[in-house]
């Protein structure tokens, strides 16, 4: 589905224009994406595969949940929604919290430019990984790995082709806020 997109400045602000998602990713215009990272209380984090069918990083293993925000819809709006259709749970907007927006300003050899502000969230996951069902156009696997294996993919990520090497900084950046989420509770 080629959804209409909102265009935002490289700033992050709202230009009042939208076009479809092709051409976001053709012409290269600034964007937002949410983010999902689920966790678990015991200190798991829930890792999604990428669908092989992806244009961009086929089969890597990134964030929980991602998508495009919709013309006209609210960030939260857009991580809820993109957690009910990628993983078939629903959480409310109470249970989301937000981490920061990260640039993600990208060019791959597809063609795509990919201009995105990724507003990044986290919350518990308190339903069991079984009972989670991947959206198979974007999500080939799911799994929950500990603090400690992430971090160990994560320093290997230039060789071992499991997270996207380029994301590395952002990885980091989430395990902190997941790491001082499950310290507060």
């Amino acid at each position: 589905m080629d959804e209409l997109i909102d265009i935002v400045t490289k700033t992050g602000e709202p230009t009042g224009q939208a076009v479809k998602k092709s051409v976001i990713h053709s012409e290269g215009h600034y964007h937002n994406t949410a983010h999902l990272w689920l966790y678990t209380s015991s200190g798991n984090i829930l890792l999604a595969q990428r669908s092989y069918k992806k244009a961009i990083c086929p089969g890597m293993w990134d964030v929980s949940v991602a998508g495009h925000v919709d013309a006209g819809e609210t960030i939260e709006t857009a991580a809820l929604r993109e957690t009910q259709e990628e993983l078939g749970l629903t959480l409310t907007e109470q249970e989301l919290h937000k981490i920061g927006v990260f640039n993600c300003f990208q060019s791959y050899d597809t063609g795509i430019v990919d201009n995105e502000f990724h507003h990044t969230y986290i919350a518990e996951l308190k339903t069991n990984i079984s009972e989670l069902t991947p959206q198979a156009e974007e999500v080939e696997a799911l799994q929950l790995v500990s603090f400690e294996t992430f971090k160990s993919l994560l320093a290997n990520s230039e060789h071992n082709d499991y997270f996207v090497p380029s994301n590395r900084a952002y990885y980091e950046e989430v395990l902190i806020h997941i790491s001082k989420q499950l310290d507060t509770n």
